[in-house]
């Protein structure tokens, strides 16, 4: 018996890519940020990548006014730190909820998936254009066809770190991916999908042109951990790092790796993410090389909102995750900065 209600045709990555060309502007910005990201994962740039922005995006215009923010910030912090927004359109969920943008543009499970879509490239196009460079976590494996010409960095999540389908797809991405740890707090997973991406790997996708395919891709070594805590309890402490940098010597990795300050690192209270962005920037200033980027939730306005039908939303604030005001954030920004200053005072 056949259980689908309804099939409607999906535009095809080369439609969407026709209808919002990539600018020069907009290249340049993505291979740029690329580079550098690459550059501070390996060491070679001593500056620290901040992953920062809102938890998922629901609203262009109020992500066009966060970017503002950001670059000028990125202006004042760039000789210490290099910022990345936080640009998210898909969210997985643990039971139900909002999908992100892609999945439902207008807020109003009409699931205009066509419409969410250019709407996300037509976002991401205006904030590279603008010079803000842009990350985001890949859910969907059909997605990055559509968006990753204009994607820095991008995250796999902690509840698909350990699927062979993500870490295949990370394999063949143009860009630096981190892995998260498994919402348990399982590291090894993580690490373990950082060698699996590494390889070259077959496996079944789209072409540009939406027809099936087999895909071969050539492995992507510019690939990470990132600590996010647990359901459990958090990861960010200097133990946690060093326990984790010494799994990834025994792989044979690179010992360094992100932090997340929200998520099982904060208890998922935006609040707590000050304290964990200290504790970071404390064994920074004290000399650590291991933590080479952060993450941090971060809105115009602070907390979240709950989407109800009927109910304005007020400008600015999450509707999924707790994030932490602009304010908080600018602060936070100038701690990193301030502790990458005193760690090059320790070593020279």
């Amino acid at each position: 018996m056949n259980t689908i209600i309804d099939h409607q045709p999906l535009l095809t990555p080369h439609v969407l890519v026709q209808e919002f060309p990539n600018s020069p502007d907009a290249e340049k910005t993505v291979a740029l940020a690329r580079h550098v990201v690459d550059r501070i994962m390996r060491g070679l740039d001593d500056r620290l990548l901040v992953i920062v922005g809102p938890c998922s995006i629901h609203d262009p215009k109020a992500a066009l006014e966060y970017a503002n923010l950001l670059q000028e910030a990125q202006k004042v912090y760039r000789q210490e730190i290099f910022i990345v927004m936080r640009v998210y359109f898909e969210k997985p969920r643990t039971t139900m909820g909002w999908k992100g943008l892609i999945r439902d543009p207008f807020l109003d499970e009409s699931y205009d998936i066509n419409n969410g879509l250019r709407i996300a490239r037509k976002l991401l196009l205006d904030l590279n254009t603008l010079g803000v460079p842009t990350a985001t976590e890949f859910l969907d494996t059909i997605i990055p066809h559509y968006l990753q010409d204009l994607i820095t960095w991008s995250a796999i999540g902690a509840r698909t770190s350990s699927s062979q389908l993500h870490r295949e797809l990370a394999s063949g991405l143009a860009m630096p991916v981190g892995f998260k740890n498994t919402t348990d707090g399982n590291i090894k997973i993580a690490i373990d999908a950082v060698n699996v991406a590494a390889h070259s790997h077959h496996f079944i996708s789209i072409n540009q042109h939406g027809t099936p395919s087999i895909v071969r891709t050539p492995g992507n070594r510019s690939c990470h951990i990132i600590l996010r805590g647990s359901q459990t309890g958090p990861n960010f402490e200097e133990k946690n790092i060093l326990d984790a940098a010494e799994l990834l010597k025994k792989q044979q990795l690179v010992a360094k790796l992100m932090v997340d300050c929200s998520h099982g690192n904060s208890s998922n209270g935006y609040q707590h993410q000050r304290k964990v962005a200290e504790t970071l920037a404390l064994q920074i200033q004290n000399g650590s090389e291991i933590i080479f980027g952060v993450m941090l939730e971060s809105n115009l306005v602070a907390g979240k909102q709950t989407l109800q039908p009927g109910i304005p939303l007020n400008y600015g604030q999450s509707i999924t995750d707790e994030c932490i005001s602009w304010i908080e954030t600018n602060a936070i920004l100038k701690l990193f900065s301030e502790s990458i200053k005193l760690r090059r005072k320790q070593i020279s």
